[in-house]
């Protein structure tokens, strides 16, 4: 026979142990839904090595141990150059001077499918002239847009814009990432950012 007290006793019971499950569930969604999420402003950012057009390897712990890198993640190659991706890289360049007086560097990953990545990329830097704190490396087929997870998986898409400014322990300090292809970070906000480094 079940007293009153018994009964009470195992409902409460069960009603505590299908909390904690809910809980877990809840933590779990959460993880799943940041593992999903691109880097914020407090991450670390994940190491990652492309290779240049020159077919030397930029690794990002590498710049790290010198100095903050921007990282700025383009559109690349979407079947066309982007007109938006050459302003922001011509922005960028005519305040080069105040990169290297940060002692930073600059990261331009160029997303694209794999066939004639760098032939495109090489394209997109005709007529500029890169200083050496600046790198424009490729990202054949999305491994490094993947793993940053700002895929733009769609048709005529690549990667969202997105920019982020990475201190010397790898920690993310500023990032915005465009859903558009408008919607940057001006170069006046990524140069705030570095002196608040």
């Amino acid at each position: 026979m079940h007293t009153p007290f018994l009964i009470s006793t195992r409902i409460l019971l069960g009603a505590v142990l299908m909390a904690i499950a809910f809980q877990a569930d809840g933590r779990a969604a959460n993880l799943k839904e940041e593992s999903d999420s691109p880097p914020a402003v407090g991450d670390e950012a994940e190491d990652f090595e492309l290779a240049a057009l020159d077919k030397s390897k930029v690794k990002l712990s590498a710049l790290t141990e010198e100095g903050p890198v921007v990282l700025i993640v383009l559109r690349g190659y979407p079947g066309y150059q982007c007109p938006v991706c050459n302003q922001q890289v011509a922005s960028l360049l005519r305040e080069k001077g105040k990169f290297r007086d940060a002692g930073a560097a600059v990261v331009l990953v160029y997303p694209g499918p794999a066939k004639d990545l760098k032939k495109h990329g090489e394209e997109f830097v005709r007529g500029k002239t890169l200083p050496d704190n600046f790198h424009l490396v490729i990202d054949p087929d999305y491994e490094f847009t993947n793993t940053y997870r700002l895929r733009w998986d769609e048709s005529g898409e690549t990667a969202y814009p997105s920019t982020f400014v990475i201190d010397k322990d790898r920690k993310i300090r500023f990032a915005k990432i465009s859903k558009t292809h408008g919607g940057r970070s001006s170069v006046d906000d990524v140069l705030k950012a570095l002196t608040k480094l």
